[in-house]
């Protein structure tokens, strides 16, 4: 099957002065697909869809869109995609008037009532109750969902969203991702999505991409490990954790790289394991597990003096080590499983 490219990111990279830099070497994303970005307050996730969402020009390297150079679209292209805030503003008019004010400015008045009615419902918001509320009427979960039918109704080519679920309750963030799964079958919409909300990115994204300090250094269920590193003996580097646990890896090329652990290189155990070569033996505590449907296996996220580990393992090994939430285990993993980014 022939698969249409939508974004062609190369060598492409940003700058905000001296303090961060975008740097993208290589970047493709076909249409009609979800892409997730996950990552830390700071590692450029915003930045990146800024740039996607061709509102950010200050870039160096080439960004085509469509097969066309992005610096030199036109308007009525740009029309083509949209963009969620993490935090959107309303408008001070009512739920109908905030709908409809993007066809409004397109000059898209036919069937106006219809679009904006359909889109609300979209969102789980019911026309006969929300419509005619003022823009201050609405709780925050409710004024989120508000924006994003304020997008959906332009039935854009590209839906770019920003921590699309932060600080909305669970039936708000189901209703959200209801409504983007809907709009991707019924019109072939390209999904671009950056949340720290893991299970439900990862629920909703064909492939999800891990950004840390401007960089992509991971997909998926990868895990990220940021310096610093201390050297130590026998050619091993060292990072303390806050409760005085330690992960080793091969010599770190830099005090400040980053390294990246996949899920497949991790051993959990029921009690500190003995007579095992391991250099990374940690104790922690299990945070969530859910079914991972890429991989048919459990996704365990362990909780280790603050930092995040994600395991995949078998339902069997799952049922065999009884795990729970709020279960202490021991993380074990190869100094060597450690691969460092920079």
């Amino acid at each position: 099957m022939t698969h249409t490219m939508l974004y062609r990111l190369q060598k492409l990279t940003f700058r905000y002065g001296e303090q961060f830099e975008l740097d993208i070497p290589s970047l493709m994303m076909e249409k009609g697909g979800s892409f997730g970005f996950a990552g830390p307050n700071g590692s450029g996730k915003t930045t990146l869809l800024k740039i996607l969402a061709l509102l950010e020009k200050g870039y160096e390297g080439c960004l085509l869109f469509n097969g066309r150079d992005a610096q030199g679209l036109g308007d009525t292209v740009r029309t083509k995609v949209t963009y969620l805030l993490q935090d959107p503003y309303l408008l001070k008019r009512s739920v109908f008037e905030n709908v409809a004010w993007g066809l409004k400015v397109r000059g898209e008045r036919h069937g106006l009532r219809h679009r904006v009615n359909e889109a609300l419902q979209w969102v789980g918001l019911d026309p006969k109750i929300y419509a005619s509320r003022r823009w201050n009427e609405v709780s925050g979960g409710e004024a989120k969902r508000v924006a994003l039918a304020s997008r959906l109704v332009l039935r854009p080519q590209v839906l770019i969203l920003d921590e699309p679920t932060a600080n909305v309750d669970r039936k708000s963030a189901l209703r959200i991702r209801n409504a983007i799964e809907r709009i991707r079958e019924e019109d072939g919409v390209t999904l671009v999505i950056a949340s720290h909300d893991e299970v439900w990115l990862h629920d909703i994204s064909g492939l999800v991409l891990r950004v840390s300090g401007g960089r992509i250094v991971g997909e998926g269920t990868d895990n990220i490990i940021h310096g610093p590193w201390i050297s130590d003996v026998s050619d091993l580097s060292k990072k303390k954790l806050p409760d005085g646990q330690w992960i080793y890896g091969a010599c770190a090329p830099h005090v400040h790289s980053v390294a990246v652990l996949k899920p497949s290189s991790i051993i959990i155990s029921k009690k500190p394991p003995s007579e095992i070569s391991a250099q990374n033996i940690l104790s922690g505590v299990v945070a969530h597990m859910w079914e991972d449907s890429a991989s048919e296996k459990v996704r365990v996220e362990i909780d280790i003096s603050g930092t995040t580990f994600n395991c995949l393992i078998t339902h069997y090994a799952a049922e065999d080590l009884k795990l729970l939430p709020g279960k202490k285990v021991w993380v074990v993993f190869k100094a060597s499983s450690l691969l460092w980014q920079q």
